[in-house]
């Protein structure tokens, strides 16, 4: 009897085996389990900026050096952020074909997978602006009229009143807003891309942008009527007086002239 009671086990072992099978288990899950969305997430990051950096260095390296630090070809990338790249290369202006005043809008090379792979990799070298969302850029919900009140005090001066483009100095000049993608308007006015001067929240808040984006819709949009008719490409003074010049003056010459006609005809009769 003596022998039988000292191997009766501990009221508590059974307890202790379950707890460590818990543990045992809980550990293979852990390790075995699918990665959390967060784990997830990291994972593409990472993936993306080790794709964009080999994208940089084939197609960017050589003007804005190795690292982004920049050269006497082309400005530094640290900070610039994710919505300058989504702007410059996602309206084809970046890579740029060739130096000068200005670079143009042209056809885009890479697709837009490609792109975010380069805006990541720019946007791992230093903060800056984000590429907006599809809520920041629609203009569902936006004031028109604030938009429009906004846009000539801050953007007319250079891209007409509604957004037609216009002529700057040296060579330069304020591309046409006619178009545009609403998102690469956005992130024009966050990071100021060659000429134009960067609008960041403090400036114009995000709904003011919102409200801009929505007033350039709402007069350059498919579905824009002119009220005051033939609107001379919408250029303002500058085609306006071409045209008087030339067809105002021009008529007014040529009725002085048929008055003078008829009048030395009058005198000879």
């Amino acid at each position: 009897m003596k022998k039988l009671s000292a191997r009766r086990r501990h009221p508590l072992a059974a307890v202790v085996v379950l707890l460590l099978a818990l543990a045992a288990t809980g550990g293979l899950y852990a390790a075995f389990a699918p990665a959390s969305k967060a784990q997830a997430d990291t994972t593409a990051q990472s993936l993306a900026i080790d794709e964009g950096k080999k994208l940089y260095s084939v197609g960017c390296a050589s003007c804005h050096g190795t690292g982004g630090q920049g050269s006497s070809d082309g400005p530094s990338l640290v900070g610039v952020g994710a919505a300058a790249v989504d702007f410059q290369v996602g309206t084809g202006r970046m890579p740029a074909q060739q130096p000068g005043a200005q670079i143009p809008r042209k056809k885009v090379i890479y697709s837009q997978a490609e792109i975010d792979q380069l805006a990541a990799y720019i946007a791992s070298l230093g903060a800056g602006p984000t590429v907006p969302t599809k809520s920041q850029v629609s203009p569902e919900g936006a004031d028109i009229a604030k938009g429009g009140e906004l846009f000539r005090t801050n953007c007319a001066q250079c891209h007409n009143f509604t957004g037609k483009g216009g002529a700057l100095t040296h060579g330069k000049f304020a591309p046409s807003l006619e178009g545009v993608d609403p998102k690469h308007i956005y992130e024009a006015m966050q990071t100021g891309p060659q000429n134009m001067p960067s609008f960041s929240d403090t400036t114009l808040s995000e709904k003011n942008k919102k409200d801009i984006i929505a007033y350039l819709d709402a007069v350059n949009g498919d579905n824009t009527e002119s009220p005051g008719g033939l609107e001379l490409g919408g250029l303002g003074p500058v085609s306006e007086g071409l045209f008087g010049w030339i067809f105002g003056l021009g008529a007014l010459v040529a009725v002085a002239v048929w008055v003078a006609a008829r009048t030395a005809k009058a005198k000879k009769s």
